[in-house]
């Protein structure tokens, strides 16, 4: 048959919404891609340049320019804010809710009380805000980089507590709280103080662990993402799984999507690792789905280091170049992003852009895909595509895509 795969540069925007002034008034002017390119004008990203990042944009602030064979369009959110979580339940189908959003200082209560009666042992840390401090190992407390309220972060040193027992932690804590997502993660940092040292407030009201700044993504991370009140059946694995097409899953999108009837490589950071995995599943299929996440450059925006963000596009953008030298006529590849993450924005979280959707296959004519209403569009084509049963949310795209020649 064919393959598909799609491709998210995680956080990787190209423009504020047109909601953010009245509600993320923090994101007006937001433009991922953009600003990245003004800071390094002279960065080429030939492939992305190709596929029509530049048409998406909408604007040329250094040396690419628009392609004049690109199939492009742009999604807009539906989702609330800006989530990777809620973002990829977006992408593969899913109609998003409203998020609950509550300080983890409004449960921290009955979660301290859960983890004491299952024999943890259990502290308070903090001045007036206080997070959990377990075993003397792991910290429980707001996610700092996702919208604020909406994801609890537990966050380990896995040199002093095995990963499996911080899931147990995880899954008391989720039984405690209604939020979107409980994460549980952790790596093997040389002292727990590091994860203190890392220890942040924001607001006056969030207190929680800046991530990176822990060091916990550097050496043998883990993760588990523990999402609430996602229906896995709606989405496009299951709906795919229904008429026998494989489902591959690659990096952050295989830690918070279900995908239990095909292959999840987990656990994964390192972007050529995950591009090189990618490359390996399609050419190992002749007929498979593959939805790779790069979260490198969502963890640069995190930093605000437009540096290490554009060399985290340079490694994309040349393995994008691999993997269309490996497609045939009848395969697709679809570049997008979730949300974004300006790096010069001047804070630290997620911002709320909408994002390019970049296609391609052999013989595409040139195309304008609009706006699309939402992220889901892209896992409605790839439904429509195999024949499969549509997911919960989207309008496929896959009638606009006509190859040369098409009804001549």
């Amino acid at each position: 048959m064919a393959r598909f795969v799609v491709v998210v540069i995680d956080s990787f925007g190209v423009g504020a919404m047109k909601d953010v002034a009245q509600i993320r008034p923090q994101d007006a002017g937001a433009n991922t891609c953009g600003h990245i390119l003004s800071q390094q004008p002279q960065l080429r990203l030939p492939t992305l340049e190709k596929l029509g990042l530049m048409n998406a944009l909408g604007y040329t602030p250094g040396v690419m320019k628009p392609s004049v064979s690109a199939v492009w369009g742009v999604a807009e959110l539906q989702h609330e804010g800006g989530d990777t979580f809620m973002g990829h339940q977006e992408i593969l189908g899913s109609r998003p809710q409203a998020p609950l959003r509550m300080p983890f200082s409004e449960v921290i209560g009955p979660v301290e009380q859960a983890l004491k009666a299952a024999g943890w042992q259990v502290e308070r840390r903090g001045d007036g805000l206080a997070f959990l401090w377990v075993n003397q190992a792991v910290a429980i407390g707001d996610n700092l980089e996702a919208d604020l309220g909406q994801v609890y972060n537990i966050t380990a040193n896995l040199s002093v507590i095995d990963f499996d027992e911080v899931v147990k932690i995880g899954r008391i804590v989720r039984e405690q709280v209604q939020v979107g997502r409980v994460i549980a993660f952790g790596g093997m940092l040389k002292d727990s103080q590091q994860i203190l040292d890392a220890v942040e407030t924001k607001a006056e009201r969030f207190i929680g662990i800046n991530a990176p700044r822990s060091g916990a993504y550097e050496n043998g991370f883990q993760v588990v993402h523990m999402g609430y009140g996602v229906d896995a059946q709606v989405q496009v694995p299951q709906k795919l799984h229904e008429v026998g097409v494989p489902t591959v899953l690659v990096g952050k999108v295989a830690d918070i999507v279900s995908n239990p009837h095909g292959r999840s490589w987990q656990n994964l950071v390192d972007s050529q690792r995950i591009m090189d995995i990618t490359r390996d599943e399609f050419n190992a299929e002749q007929t498979v789905f593959i939805c790779t996440n790069i979260q490198e450059t969502d963890l640069a925006g995190h930093a605000e280091d437009v540096a290490r963000y554009a060399e985290r596009l340079q490694v994309v953008d040349s393995n994008l170049t691999r993997l269309l030298s490996d497609m045939g006529p009848d395969d697709y590849l679809v570049v997008m992003a979730d949300h974004g993450n300006d790096p010069t924005i001047g804070h630290s979280h997620h911002t709320r852009e909408v994002v390019p959707v970049l296609v391609y296959r052999q013989g595409l004519e040139p195309a304008q895909l609009g706006v699309r209403a939402t992220l889901s569009d892209v896992g409605a084509t790839v439904c429509e595509f195999f024949g499969a049963a549509a997911p919960q949310n989207g309008t496929s795209f896959l009638s606009a895509l006509r190859l040369t020649g098409d009804g001549l």
